[in-house]
Protein backbone atom coordinates (compact mmCIF):
# COMPACT_ATOMS: atom_id res chain seq x y z
CA UNK A 1 0.00 0.00 0.00
CA UNK A 2 2.83 2.41 0.92
CA UNK A 3 4.69 1.56 -2.30
CA UNK A 4 1.55 2.34 -4.34
CA UNK A 5 1.17 5.69 -2.56
CA UNK A 6 4.81 6.57 -3.28
CA UNK A 7 4.51 5.64 -6.97
CA UNK A 8 1.22 7.52 -7.32
CA UNK A 9 2.65 10.56 -5.49
CA UNK A 10 5.71 10.54 -7.77
CA UNK A 11 3.51 10.31 -10.87
CA UNK A 12 1.35 13.22 -9.68
CA UNK A 13 4.44 15.28 -8.86
CA UNK A 14 5.90 14.62 -12.32
CA UNK A 15 2.57 15.49 -13.98
CA UNK A 16 2.34 18.74 -11.99
CA UNK A 17 5.76 19.84 -13.25
CA UNK A 18 5.41 18.51 -16.80
CA UNK A 19 1.88 19.78 -17.52
CA UNK A 20 2.01 23.04 -15.56
CA UNK A 21 -0.13 25.84 -17.01
CA UNK A 22 1.64 29.19 -17.39
CA UNK A 23 -0.97 31.66 -16.15
CA UNK A 24 -4.72 31.58 -16.07
CA UNK A 25 -6.31 30.74 -19.46
CA UNK A 26 -9.44 32.71 -18.52
CA UNK A 27 -7.34 35.84 -17.93
CA UNK A 28 -5.77 35.38 -21.37
CA UNK A 29 -9.20 35.09 -23.03
CA UNK A 30 -10.50 38.18 -21.23
CA UNK A 31 -7.33 40.12 -22.08
CA UNK A 32 -7.73 39.18 -25.75
CA UNK A 33 -11.20 40.79 -25.78
CA UNK A 34 -10.02 44.05 -24.17
CA UNK A 35 -8.86 46.80 -26.59
CA UNK A 36 -5.25 46.98 -25.29
CA UNK A 37 -5.26 50.77 -25.01
CA UNK A 38 -3.60 50.60 -21.55
CA UNK A 39 -5.46 53.83 -20.73
CA UNK A 40 -6.38 53.15 -17.12
CA UNK A 41 -9.96 54.45 -17.50
CA UNK A 42 -11.22 51.23 -15.92
CA UNK A 43 -9.39 52.01 -12.68
CA UNK A 44 -6.55 49.55 -13.33
CA UNK A 45 -3.10 50.40 -14.74
CA UNK A 46 -3.65 48.42 -17.94
CA UNK A 47 -5.73 45.82 -19.71
CA UNK A 48 -3.99 42.78 -18.19
CA UNK A 49 -4.56 43.84 -14.54
CA UNK A 50 -8.19 44.63 -15.40
CA UNK A 51 -8.56 41.16 -16.98
CA UNK A 52 -7.11 39.58 -13.82
CA UNK A 53 -9.56 41.54 -11.66
CA UNK A 54 -12.50 40.43 -13.82
CA UNK A 55 -11.38 36.80 -13.62
CA UNK A 56 -11.13 36.99 -9.82
CA UNK A 57 -14.55 38.67 -9.58
CA UNK A 58 -13.08 41.90 -8.19
CA UNK A 59 -14.19 44.10 -11.11
CA UNK A 60 -17.30 44.42 -13.24
CA UNK A 61 -17.24 43.80 -16.98
CA UNK A 62 -18.59 47.27 -17.82
CA UNK A 63 -15.63 49.48 -16.83
CA UNK A 64 -13.83 49.79 -20.21
CA UNK A 65 -14.91 52.81 -22.30
CA UNK A 66 -12.55 52.03 -25.24
CA UNK A 67 -14.00 48.52 -25.49
CA UNK A 68 -17.50 49.97 -25.49
CA UNK A 69 -20.77 48.09 -25.68
CA UNK A 70 -19.30 45.53 -28.07
CA UNK A 71 -16.56 44.61 -25.61
CA UNK A 72 -19.05 44.31 -22.75
CA UNK A 73 -21.22 41.98 -24.86
CA UNK A 74 -18.20 39.79 -25.67
CA UNK A 75 -17.13 39.65 -22.01
CA UNK A 76 -20.69 38.82 -20.92
CA UNK A 77 -20.84 35.99 -23.49
CA UNK A 78 -17.44 34.62 -22.45
CA UNK A 79 -18.13 34.70 -18.72
CA UNK A 80 -21.82 33.79 -18.84
CA UNK A 81 -22.77 37.01 -17.07
CA UNK A 82 -25.63 39.36 -17.77
CA UNK A 83 -24.89 42.37 -20.00
CA UNK A 84 -24.59 45.70 -18.16
CA UNK A 85 -24.39 49.10 -19.87
CA UNK A 86 -21.10 50.99 -19.71
CA UNK A 87 -20.44 52.44 -16.26
CA UNK A 88 -20.77 56.24 -16.42
CA UNK A 89 -18.19 56.75 -13.67
CA UNK A 90 -15.46 55.26 -15.88
CA UNK A 91 -16.21 57.38 -18.95
CA UNK A 92 -18.22 57.31 -22.13
CA UNK A 93 -17.68 55.39 -25.35
CA UNK A 94 -16.00 57.54 -27.99
CA UNK A 95 -15.11 56.84 -31.60
CA UNK A 96 -11.63 55.42 -32.15
CA UNK A 97 -9.09 58.23 -32.43
CA UNK A 98 -5.37 58.81 -32.84
CA UNK A 99 -3.25 61.57 -31.31
CA UNK A 100 -1.97 64.29 -33.61
CA UNK A 101 0.77 66.73 -32.56
CA UNK A 102 0.84 70.24 -34.00
CA UNK A 103 4.53 70.29 -34.83
CA UNK A 104 4.65 74.09 -35.08
CA UNK A 105 3.45 74.49 -31.48
CA UNK A 106 5.39 71.59 -29.89
CA UNK A 107 8.20 72.80 -27.60
CA UNK A 108 9.86 69.40 -27.16
CA UNK A 109 9.23 69.01 -23.43
CA UNK A 110 8.97 65.16 -23.66
CA UNK A 111 6.08 65.04 -21.15
CA UNK A 112 3.85 63.36 -23.73
CA UNK A 113 6.52 60.74 -24.44
CA UNK A 114 6.69 59.91 -20.74
CA UNK A 115 2.90 59.65 -20.48
CA UNK A 116 2.39 57.38 -23.51
CA UNK A 117 1.90 53.78 -22.30
CA UNK A 118 2.64 52.24 -25.71
CA UNK A 119 5.60 54.40 -26.86
CA UNK A 120 3.71 55.77 -29.86
CA UNK A 121 5.28 59.24 -29.57
CA UNK A 122 8.82 59.82 -30.79
CA UNK A 123 11.08 62.81 -30.43
CA UNK A 124 13.87 64.20 -28.29
CA UNK A 125 14.19 66.94 -25.70
CA UNK A 126 13.78 70.40 -27.23
CA UNK A 127 12.99 68.79 -30.58
CA UNK A 128 9.72 68.35 -32.41
CA UNK A 129 7.67 65.24 -31.50
CA UNK A 130 5.41 63.16 -33.68
CA UNK A 131 2.99 60.28 -33.24
CA UNK A 132 3.34 56.89 -34.90
CA UNK A 133 -0.30 56.53 -35.90
CA UNK A 134 -0.13 52.75 -36.23
CA UNK A 135 1.04 52.42 -32.62
CA UNK A 136 -1.30 55.00 -31.04
CA UNK A 137 -4.20 53.44 -29.14
CA UNK A 138 -6.11 56.70 -28.62
CA UNK A 139 -5.94 56.49 -24.81
CA UNK A 140 -5.67 60.31 -24.41
CA UNK A 141 -3.05 60.00 -21.65
CA UNK A 142 -0.75 62.36 -23.56
CA UNK A 143 -3.25 65.26 -23.48
CA UNK A 144 -3.13 66.37 -19.81
CA UNK A 145 0.67 66.67 -19.42
CA UNK A 146 1.16 68.82 -22.55
CA UNK A 147 1.86 72.39 -21.34
CA UNK A 148 1.10 74.05 -24.71
CA UNK A 149 -1.94 71.96 -25.73
CA UNK A 150 -0.41 70.98 -29.06
CA UNK A 151 -1.94 67.48 -29.05
CA UNK A 152 -5.40 66.79 -30.43
CA UNK A 153 -7.32 63.58 -30.95
CA UNK A 154 -8.41 62.96 -34.53
CA UNK A 155 -11.14 60.34 -35.13
CA UNK A 156 -10.08 57.42 -37.29
CA UNK A 157 -12.17 57.21 -40.44
CA UNK A 158 -13.77 53.83 -41.05
CA UNK A 159 -12.12 51.87 -43.80
CA UNK A 160 -12.42 48.33 -45.09
CA UNK A 161 -9.70 47.25 -42.63
CA UNK A 162 -11.17 48.97 -39.54
CA UNK A 163 -14.90 48.43 -40.11
CA UNK A 164 -16.66 45.96 -37.80
CA UNK A 165 -20.17 44.62 -37.51
CA UNK A 166 -22.05 46.28 -34.69
CA UNK A 167 -23.02 43.88 -31.91
CA UNK A 168 -25.72 42.47 -32.20
CA UNK A 169 -26.45 42.77 -35.89
CA UNK A 170 -30.17 42.18 -35.38
CA UNK A 171 -32.32 41.11 -32.49
CA UNK A 172 -33.49 37.51 -32.56
CA UNK A 173 -37.13 37.05 -31.66
CA UNK A 174 -39.09 33.83 -31.66
CA UNK A 175 -41.39 33.41 -34.62
CA UNK A 176 -45.13 33.19 -34.12
CA UNK A 177 -45.04 29.44 -34.78
CA UNK A 178 -42.33 28.86 -32.14
CA UNK A 179 -44.10 31.05 -29.58
CA UNK A 180 -47.37 29.17 -29.96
Amino acid sequence: MALGAIVLGGALGYAAVRFRVEGDPLVEKIDAILPQTQCGQCGYPGCKPYAQAIAKGEAEINQCPPGGEEGIHKLADLLGREFKPLSAEHGIEKPKAVALIDEQTCIGCTLCIQACPVDAIVGAAKQMHTVIAGQCTGCELCLPPCPVNCISMEPIAESVESWKWKYPVFKLTPSRKEAA
